[in-house]
């Protein structure tokens, strides 16, 4: 058995993981530092991120910087090396759009390009200094412990109108017995102000909102094997804070 401790309270998990993994240790695993799941993603393709996230970046982003005379921002969440990023920028080709991608590992592709702005940091932790049009995440979320956490952050970082797209595949989210919370943890997430595609696993919403879901976060497991995508993911844990 194993005892996982939220703030002052313990928990007993007792599905035979030895040891659950926290945010630090997630990310010195080789499933997560080291992945090469995809890192060079391009904007278009079989697997780009209009596919994936069945949204056109760069016309969307064209589009806004045409309909208004402020700042376009977009935020792209484990860009990996900003590959996609930097065809965007080349596409729309509009100093009205601003660019940033946050990627844990350093190792982003090209020069320097005006207009993008590459940071290498934990999307666990970093936390932006203004508000986004858009924010993505392409399958990054796979390879995050707080799987819930990210995307309710990320809401509250959006334009009033702003968009928020990515993949999140429910079934990587344990309870403390170990398994799936199935449709009980969907419908939470609807109940949140998500748009969720269990189909497709895509997670979503329009405008900025401050999220409150009913999970806390235990730690992770990076010995999960591989998800949906075929590639090595990770489990995350949590416990239930309130009724569902």
């Amino acid at each position: 058995m194993l005892h996982a401790r939220r703030g002052d309270h313990p928990v007993r998990l007792d599905w035979g993981v030895e040891r659950l993994l926290d945010n630090e240790e997630l990310e010195r695993s080789s499933v997560v530092a080291n992945r090469d799941m995809n890192r060079e993603r391009g904007l278009a393709g079989s697997n780009g991120y209009g596919r994936e996230l069945g949204l056109d970046v760069a016309a969307f982003l064209a589009g806004r910087a045409a309909a208004r005379s402020g700042m376009v921002e977009w935020l792209d969440l484990c860009c990996g090396t900003g590959t996609a990023l930097l065809e965007c920028a080349a596409a729309v080709a509009d100093p009205g759009v601003r660019i940033t991608g946050v990627d844990l590992v350093d190792h982003f592709a090209g020069p320097p390009v005006p207009g993008v702005e590459s940071v290498t940091a934990s999307v666990a932790s970093w936390r932006p200094d203004r508000a986004f049009d858009l924010i993505t995440c392409v399958h990054g979320l796979h390879y995050v412990g707080d799987k819930l956490g990210v995307p309710a952050r990320s809401a509250s970082w959006l334009a009033d109108d702003g968009v928020l797209a990515a993949n999140l595949d429910l079934a990587a989210i344990r309870s403390e017995r170990g398994t799936a919370w199935g449709r009980p943890l969907s419908a939470a997430v609807r109940a949140a102000g998500f748009d969720y595609d269990a189909r497709r696993r895509r997670v979503g919403c329009v405008g900025r909102r401050e999220v409150s879901l009913p999970f806390g976060y235990l730690g992770a497991d990076d010995r999960a094997g591989p998800n949906y995508t075929g590639q090595p993911a990770v489990y995350s844990y949590y416990t239930r804070t309130a009724p569902l």
